[in-house]
């Protein structure tokens, strides 16, 4: 039942805590399928390190204590024993032991009648036990408490010795949200931050106005590493998004007035941060984090603020921005961002129709491109994407293709919500290899419109983009698509997008994703990659789960997509005997 010990929870003074916490920041980078990690006490004797998998609905704990006693870990409605959902374990004289219980008030468990949790490894050492199990996040059993993307009470208790008792003051909790995990351990010791901001930008009695500052911020003598960046919003009803850009050495003037008629600031793509309505602040992983200063002292950066008034409201000023918080500690990684989806430029000459319950765009990155411009092409481990579309935008899903096969998604928000645009933390770090491809797909309802959406920049047009986050940092900063659209479509639907029925805005939208796609690729300094015979490969289902109730205490799982399969199989069975 080995398990190697990447990481340890053991303090015993101050130097102990300095020396292991520095080993545990180092051994984070080489466990990507855990790349989450908290403790649940003050003392730092008892943390976990978990990952999850949002297709598959399941998660992995790995739960470290400093005993070699027995020890449990649960999740409790109220952050004590009544009701709680609850794993009892260790190694004892007799070997493994270890069961899924549940909780109906402060005394002992109940030995649960549905084992829910997988045991994985347990082992001793160092005086610790390391226990690592999995689970659905939907168990469908009444004892189970089910893990959402909300905050939950963890509880633990251990003894030390292996027989199960009262466990004393060997107890506590500790609330988190393990599907939407936002660290607040990062080191900002040194306080050190830098404002990225507009000054007092009079915003215009227009619904969409786009203001950019071109700028140089201040002089790093030798390399930084960004660990954290976070919005400082003046206005929250009218500031839609905002993205920070590195700019090329072409751009040598600041700048300051509406996007885009600036030509040399127009220049300005690497996104350095990204911040969009209902966002909050983003702590990068221990390992990593954004490069800025020493050579690139001299750069002059952009900032672009999407305001958003359709009140047309005249008389208001804005000094809105953000703050990156950064150290001269230098993490392993250094952190890029690569803007993927469909091109959000004028080149788009279609249009999502009206009156559609469901219309999908998609935007193709093919990785091949990369070696155009670049040698060797190292593998790119995502660990966060932040997803973007406008008002009209339901669902958002990035996938990921290797060889003509989808291996499944990056991401996926099947209810998007214009309102909550966050940055999130994968489950688990995804590894995009040399020649993968990757897929934005964005699907939108225009039920209640009567005109044409374009895609376009205002929040009444539409977007379609999936910004990744990713190490190690290459130079090249888009990776973008548009179809190709040829006299066919506007042959057989010269109304531009306006059509009368659904059926026929589903041919329209198949007509368009069966289009070749024009890809293209570039870096900070506009060197190019480009083909224009691309294509958007066919996405697969996004699984989805449900309880099936038997009349018994205990349900059962199932997966749509698997019953879908399992019909295909007994099709294939009776067509062979």
């Amino acid at each position: 039942m080995g398990l190697s010990v990447l990481a340890t929870c053991s303090y015993f003074n101050q130097m102990t805590i300095e020396v292991m916490d520095n080993e545990f920041q180092g051994a984070q980078a080489s466990d990507p399928d855990l790349p989450f990690m908290d403790y649940l006490d003050n003392d730092h004797l008892v943390c976990i390190k978990w990952g999850f998998d949002d297709e598959q609905g399941n998660i992995t704990i790995k739960f470290i204590v400093n005993t070699t006693g027995w020890v449990g870990f649960g999740l409790s409605p109220n952050g004590d024993m009544r009701g709680a959902d609850l794993i009892m374990g260790g190694l004892g004289p007799g070997g493994i032991y270890f069961k899924d219980y549940y909780a109906t008030g402060n005394g002992y468990p109940v030995e649960d009648q549905q084992q829910s949790y997988t045991l994985l490894s347990l082992e001793e050492s160092d005086g610790q036990t390391l226990v690592t199990f999995s689970r659905p996040f939907q168990t469908c059993d009444d004892q189970d408490l089910p893990i959402t993307a909300q905050a939950m009470n963890l509880i633990y208790a251990y003894g030390n010795t292996d027989e199960i008792s009262y466990h004393g003051p060997l107890t506590g909790t500790k609330k988190l949200n393990l599907l939407n995990y936002v660290s607040r351990a990062t080191a900002v010791a040194n306080g050190n931050s830098i404002r990225a901001t507009v000054e007092n930008v009079t915003i215009p009695p227009q619904d969409t106005y786009y203001h950019c500052r071109t700028m140089k911020l201040p002089t790093l003598i030798g390399k930084h590493h960004i660990i954290r960046f976070e919005p400082v919003i003046e206005n929250p009803d009218v500031v839609h998004h905002m993205l920070l850009y590195n700019c090329p050495p072409s751009v040598t003037t600041p700048y300051d007035g509406e996007c885009y008629l600036d030509r040399l600031g127009a220049l300005c793509h690497a996104i350095v941060a990204a911040w969009a309505l209902g966002g909050q602040i983003f702590d990068f992983p221990e390992d990593a984090g954004i490069p800025i200063g020493g050579s690139d002292n001299s750069a002059f950066y952009r900032l672009e603020i999407h305001y958003n008034n359709p009140n047309n409201e005249s008389g208001r000023t804005d000094s809105s921005g953000l703050k990156l918080h950064y150290t001269d500690q230098l993490r392993p990684h250094d952190v890029g961002i690569l803007s993927t989806g469909v091109s959000p430029s004028g080149l788009i000459n279609y249009d999502i129709p009206p009156g559609a319950a469901k219309f999908r765009t998609f935007g193709v990155c093919n990785t091949s491109l990369f070696s155009q411009i670049m040698e060797p092409v190292p593998d790119l481990q995502v660990f966060a994407i932040m997803m973007h579309t406008h008002l009209a935008g339901r669902e958002v899903r990035v996938g990921h293709f290797r060889n003509g096969e989808q291996l499944g998604f990056l991401a996926s928000n099947p209810n998007y919500d214009f309102n909550l645009q966050e940055i999130t933390r994968l489950g688990s770090i995804k590894t995009i290899k040399p020649g993968d491809v990757i897929v934005v797909e964005c699907s939108y309802s225009t039920s209640n419109r009567t005109k044409p959406t374009k895609m376009g920049f205002a929040t009444t047009d539409e977007m379609c983009l999936a910004f990744l986050l990713y190490y190690p940092k290459i130079e090249i900063v888009t990776c973008i698509s548009w179809p190709n659209i040829s006299s066919d479509l506007n042959q057989q639907f010269p109304s531009g997008g306006s059509l009368s029925n659904q059926q026929e805005i589903v041919a329209y939208e198949n007509l368009v994703k069966n289009m070749s796609q024009i890809q293209i690729v570039y870096t900070k300094d506009y060197q190019l990659g480009i083909n224009r015979h691309g294509h958007v490969g066919d996405m697969m289902e996004t699984p989805t789960f449900r309880c099936e109730h038997t009349g018994n205490a205990s349900s059962k799982c199932t997966s749509r997509i698997w019953h879908q399969a399992a019909v295909l199989l007994v099709v294939l069975w009776m067509a062979l005997f």
